[in-house]
């Protein structure tokens, strides 16, 4: 470890107080956010789970990517915060970088071969696997607004009982999915997005992941049909509808360095916790992939918290 690093770990901030969560949650929230990754209370993972969500056609653009060994090396040479999958992958590849990579555990998920409109996303692992397989956190899916919401909100709700039970800290994925959201102006609306955050932070989530929302139009409710925000608004308002939840941005759809990166200063900017960059990375060869890596950390180092 460079010697400039082991000090920023050694003067690292508690937990922040607005988090109300019990020990075990604690030491494992601490572990992500000051035992590695940028080390300064900001949280950088790399998510693997796309596989399953979109397919092998995910892998086309880097052929080396469908080798997991790519994005664990990613993540540990990257100094990624975490890495987030399903149980088959960490069950698989986890062995030669356990207690190196941090590992968030994805306990659902569903392929796109179904319509979106009846989205729903079934566990197929459990809080205990969590446990079993040494993971510091455990990750869920909820589709906001999908017609089978109620069945998603009880399985949600299971899963943070036991995460209370073995002090598992519960990311909660919250995206707005189905024909009603889509009547309502659409999933990726302002609209959307923040009563997704609202919602993670009513069940029970530490932490949010969202999507960057988008303008609101005709078909959103009022009062948002009528709002008029620019993106650092509309991020700043999602942020603050998270309430305690930390809240991280997901990168979606591979984008130029230049976009990424203002994309990273913006949701920063405006009180997001952390990134999650998954095919905007590893869709890249290893040396780009890395070298990018570098540069949003360079980001989040400009916003301890």
């Amino acid at each position: 470890m460079k010697a400039n690093e082991g000090k920023r770990k050694s003067q690292a901030s508690p937990i922040p107080p607005h988090l109300s969560v019990g020990h075990g949650k604690r030491v494992r929230l601490w572990r992500l956010l000051y035992g590695h990754g940028p080390g300064n209370g900001t949280l950088l993972v790399l998510p693997l789970d796309q596989g399953l969500e979109h397919g092998p056609s995910d892998f086309l653009p880097n052929p080396a990517a469908l080798d997991t060994g790519f994005q664990f090396r990613l993540a540990l040479e990257g100094r990624y915060s975490a890495i987030a999958l399903g149980i088959g992958l960490a069950e698989k590849y986890m062995a030669d970088y356990a207690g190196r990579v941090p590992l968030i555990l994805k306990l659902n998920g569903k392929t796109n071969i179904p319509d979106d409109g009846d989205a729903t996303s079934p566990l197929f692992a459990s809080v205990e696997d969590a446990v079993r397989l040494g993971a510091d956190a455990v990750g869920v899916t909820l589709y906001v607004g999908s017609p089978r919401q109620d069945e998603e909100i009880r399985q949600v709700g299971r899963v943070r009982a036991e995460c209370e039970r073995f002090g598992m800290p519960l990311f909660v994925w919250s995206y707005p999915r189905g024909r009603a959201i889509e009547a309502k102006g659409g999933k990726g609306t302002l609209y959307a997005i923040d009563y997704a955050a609202r919602i993670a932070e009513e069940i029970g989530a530490d932490v949010v992941k969202l999507h960057e929302p988008k303008e609101c139009n005709e078909r959103c409710p009022e009062p948002y049909r009528k709002l008029r925000e620019d993106l650092p608004a509309r991020l700043r308002r999602v942020v603050r509808s998270a309430g305690s939840c930390l809240v991280i941005f997901s990168g979606g759809l591979k984008e130029s360095d230049a976009t990424l990166l203002e994309k990273a200063r913006t949701c920063m900017e405006s009180g997001a916790a952390g990134l999650v960059f998954g095919r905007n990375m590893w869709q890249r060869p290893y040396a780009d992939a890395l070298a990018l890596t570098e540069k949003v950390q360079g980001v989040l180092a400009r916003f301890p918290r």
